[in-house]
């Protein structure tokens, strides 16, 4: 069991949202895929895989090339097992290069709470490192 469980309310929803920002940030592979179910299917950006193996190794990637992450998602949608959130996140390549990457996904869960289904669309800007603004606490997203 992963709670908060479907149906979610707009308060369920929040705390699944702030739940998965803060596992995230953690850039800890094996602790994000355990939010999912075994075979949860993933779409992101051009790949599409299945399973928690294969989250882990896709997270294992993502982490050692993008220096530096920091996230942040927002609800943006919530009904029954499904959650929509946009967000937004910072990051650095090997050669300093900032980044901020912008996207939305749709989640849906299992009965226990688990992710069963992620879909991601994300586009990256570069920035100068001054242009930062996820550096800390709690931010308001701004709009791209």
């Amino acid at each position: 069991m992963r709670p908060p469980l479907p149906p979610f309310t707009e308060e369920t929803a929040l705390t699944k949202v702030q739940a998965a920002e803060d596992a995230w940030n953690t850039r800890d592979p094996e602790r994000v895929a355990a939010a999912y179910t075994e075979d949860s299917v993933w779409r992101n950006r051009d790949e599409i895989f299945t399973g928690r193996r294969a989250i882990v190794d896709f997270l294992t990637r993502k982490w050692a090339k993008e220096n530096g992450y920091v996230l942040r998602k927002e609800l943006w949608a919530y009904t029954g097992n499904r959650i929509s959130v946009r967000f937004q996140y910072e990051w650095h390549d090997e050669s300093g290069q900032w980044w901020r990457s912008y996207g939305n996904e749709q989640w849906e869960f299992a009965d226990d709470g688990l992710m069963r289904r992620r879909e991601a669309s994300i586009n990256d800007v570069a920035i100068a490192e001054s242009d930062r603004v996820l550096t800390g606490g709690p931010v308001t997203l701004p709009v791209p």
